[in-house]
């Protein structure tokens, strides 16, 4: 599983987790991102029940296990967080950070030990000690309780499924050619993506971030103009395609 710090301060950094070449070609490549700062580390999307065992030796690169303090799950599908229950055992003091809505849901992953710290549908923050992460609603998109992690210092959008691409092969970090990287976004998003009116609030909060980067959970980041060009291409982009008549 590739490793690699994305962006860093004196305060903390981003370390991407994914890009797994020894998964099952049947299973959906995810991205996993670490927080790391001083004593603590969070890991953004920990993942499915599969990847607890790359995911934890990840992890263990840059942290004991005592100070991997903190989890967080935009939703509930299972890509997300299908291996709590493996990271319940592993790291009994740990906190999840996850909708409200999905408390009742997630825990059939198995929840034990790990406290569940409920964000609520207005959106809350996720203190790290040295720095402050906002949580993002981002309801609908695609699921009818999600958030999106912003941190202000660093200027990084963690978007879950929003500009996620479906892309064969082992694709590149970043986008690089944004109208040819469309080809693996469009079918995605319209069928993913059920509401229009959810789309368009989600896109007016998010223009009011000062984004330099948005990390998708599945796929390419984008970086400077190309974040730009995602919003105004995902405004024009009618969603909700299952729906006919």
């Amino acid at each position: 599983m590739l490793s690699k710090v994305l962006w860093e301060n004196k305060s903390h950094k981003w370390i991407i987790c994914g890009r797994d070449t020894d998964k099952s070609a049947g299973i959906i490549d995810t991205n996993q991102y670490i927080l790391r700062s001083g004593s603590r580390l969070l890991i953004l999307e920990p993942g499915g029940i599969e990847l607890f065992s790359a995911m934890l030796a990840c992890a263990l690169d840059w942290a004991p296990a005592h100070e991997i303090t903190d989890l967080f799950a935009s939703h509930q599908d299972p890509d997300i967080i299908s291996s709590l229950g493996l990271w319940d055992q592993a790291l009994p003091k740990a906190k999840l950070h996850a909708p409200a809505i999905w408390e009742g849901f997630i825990r059939h992953f198995g929840m034990e030990n790990t406290q569940y710290c409920r964000i609520s549908d207005g959106g809350g923050d996720i203190d790290m000690g040295d720095y402050v992460l906002q949580c993002i609603p981002a309801h609908y998109l695609h699921s009818s309780g999600n958030f999106h992690v912003y941190d202000a210092e660093l200027k990084v959008l963690m978007s879950g499924d929003v500009g996620a691409a479906l892309e064969a092969g082992q694709p590149g970090l970043f986008v690089e050619d944004f109208e040819q990287h469309t080809r693996h976004m469009t079918a995605f998003h319209q069928r993913w993506m059920p509401s229009n009116r959810a789309k368009n609030d989600w896109i007016s909060r998010v223009r009011k971030l000062d984004i330099a980067y948005m990390a998708p959970q599945h796929g390419r980041i984008f970086a400077g103009d190309d974040v730009k060009r995602f919003l105004d291409w995902f405004e024009a982009l009618e969603v909700g395609c299952a729906i006919q008549g």
